[in-house]
C-alpha cells in the first residue's frame, strides 16, 4: 500500500471502538423512556432497540430535556423572549424524514444546489392527510419548479412560494435556514424574519375592544392573537391565504388552517418551539412538529436584508420583458 493513500483498514477497529462506547452510553446513561431496568425482571434492550430509542428521542426534543429554567422577565413580569433565533432543521426542505438530493440543475451547479438529508420535524413521522389531499401533496412536489403567470389566482397552482420569493407563511416561516427577531412589548409582539421581509404582529391584548377578535381578512402570515401560560407564549393564528407550503416537498393547507404555536424559553440559548396544525379540508386530524430554536449569539448579531424580490423578476416576468433574455 503506497503511503499517499490512508490505511483505512487500519481505521477500521477505532471506529468500531468509538461506536461501542456511543451504544453503550445511550443505554446506560439514556435508556429509553419507560423501560424497565436490566435484571428487574424485564428483558435488557438490545443496541439496535437502545440505539433506535435515543434517535427517536433526539429528533423531538422537549423541554424535560432541560435542567429546570426560569427565564429573565420583561418590566411586565413576562418571560422576556426579546433576540434574535434561529432553527438548525432541514424542514424547509421536507418536514419529514428525508433523503439528500441533487438541486436544480446539478450538471451545471453541482454540489451548490444539492439538498441536505435530514430528520423530520413532525410528531409520530407522518402528516395525517386525506387521499385527495395527499395526491395534491405530490402533485404540488412534481411541480414545484414550474412556474406559470398568470393575472388570476392560478399563478398559485404550481410552484414553491419559497421559490417564487412569496412570503413563507405560518409555522414555515420560523424553521427555514434564515435568522428571525423577536421583539417584545406588553401588547404586542412583532415577529421580523429575514427571508423576504416578513413581518408578524402578535396582538397580546385579548381585552383591547380596537383590535379584532376575528382575522378581518386573509393573509399570508395569518392573524396572531397571544398569551402567556406560565412561561410559555402561546400564539393562535388563522385567517391565512391557501397558498403558502410547508415546505419544498410540496406539503400544504387550505384557506381553513388554523395554528398554535407554543414558545417555551427553556434555557438562556434555547426556545422549545411547538406547532399543533389544524386543517379539515387537508387533514384527518390535527397533528404537531416541534423543534429548538437557538438564539444567535454572535458579537453584534442583527438581521441583514434578503429581500429575494429582485432574484426572482426574470424567472417570474422575463416572458414580459421588451428585451427578453434568450
Amino acid at each position: 500500500m503506497s503511503r499517499s493513500q490512508p490505511n483505512r483498514a487500519r481505521d477500521i477497529p477505532a471506529v468500531l471502538f468509538v461506536t461501542a462506547v456511543a451504544l453503550f452510553l445511550l443505554v446506560t446513561v439514556n435508556p429509553v423512556a419507560g423501560q424497565a431496568p436490566a435484571g428487574a425482571g424485564a428483558k435488557a434492550p438490545t443496541t439496535t432497540e437502545a440505539a433506535r430509542g435515543a434517535a427517536a428521542a433526539a429528533k423531538a426534543p422537549t423541554a424535560g430535556q432541560f435542567r429546570p429554567y426560569k427565564a429573565p422577565r420583561t418590566p411586565d413580569g413576562k418571560p422576556d423572549l426579546n433576540g434574535i433565533w434561529q432553527a438548525f432543521v432541514t424542514a424547509d426542505i421536507d418536514v419529514q424524514d428525508h433523503d439528500a438530493q441533487a438541486g436544480p440543475h446539478p450538471d451545471i451547479m453541482g454540489a451548490y444546489g444539492a439538498w441536505p438529508g435530514g430528520q423530520g420535524i413532525v410528531e409520530g413521522g407522518e402528516i395525517p392527510y386525506k387521499p385527495e389531499a395527499l395526491a395534491k401533496k405530490k402533485e404540488n412536489a412534481e411541480k414545484r419548479m414550474l412556474v406559470n403567470i398568470t393575472s388570476d389566482d392560478h399563478r398559485h397552482d404550481t410552484g414553491d412560494p419559497e421559490l417564487k420569493c412569496y412570503t413563507p407563511g405560518v409555522p414555515r416561516a420560523n424553521y427555514m435556514p434564515f435568522p428571525f427577531q423577536i421583539i417584545q412589548g406588553p401588547d404586542r409582539i412583532m415577529i421580523a424574519y429575514e427571508f423576504a421581509r416578513s413581518l408578524r404582529t402578535v396582538y397580546m391584548n385579548a381585552n383591547d375592544k380596537t383590535i379584532p377578535q376575528e382575522p378581518p381578512a386573509d393573509t399570508w402570515m395569518g392573524w396572531s392573537s397571544g398569551h402567556f401560560e406560565g412561561d410559555t407564549l402561546v400564539v393562535d393564528s388563522k385567517g391565512f391565504l391557501p397558498y403558502t407550503w410547508f415546505d419544498r416537498a410540496g406539503d400544504y393547507h387550505s384557506d381553513a388552517l388554523h395554528v398554535v404555536e407554543r414558545y417555551t424559553q427553556v434555557s438562556p440559548y434555547h426556545i422549545m418551539y411547538e406547532a399543533t396544525i389544524e386543517d379539515p379540508n387537508v387533514f384527518t386530524r390535527p397533528w404537531k412538529m416541534s423543534f429548538p430554536l437557538y438564539r444567535r449569539m454572535e458579537k453584534g448579531i442583527q438581521l441583514v436584508d434578503f429581500n429575494c424580490t429582485e432574484f426572482v423578476l426574470d424567472l417570474l416576468y422575463g416572458q414580459y420583458s421588451k428585451y427578453p433574455k434568450k
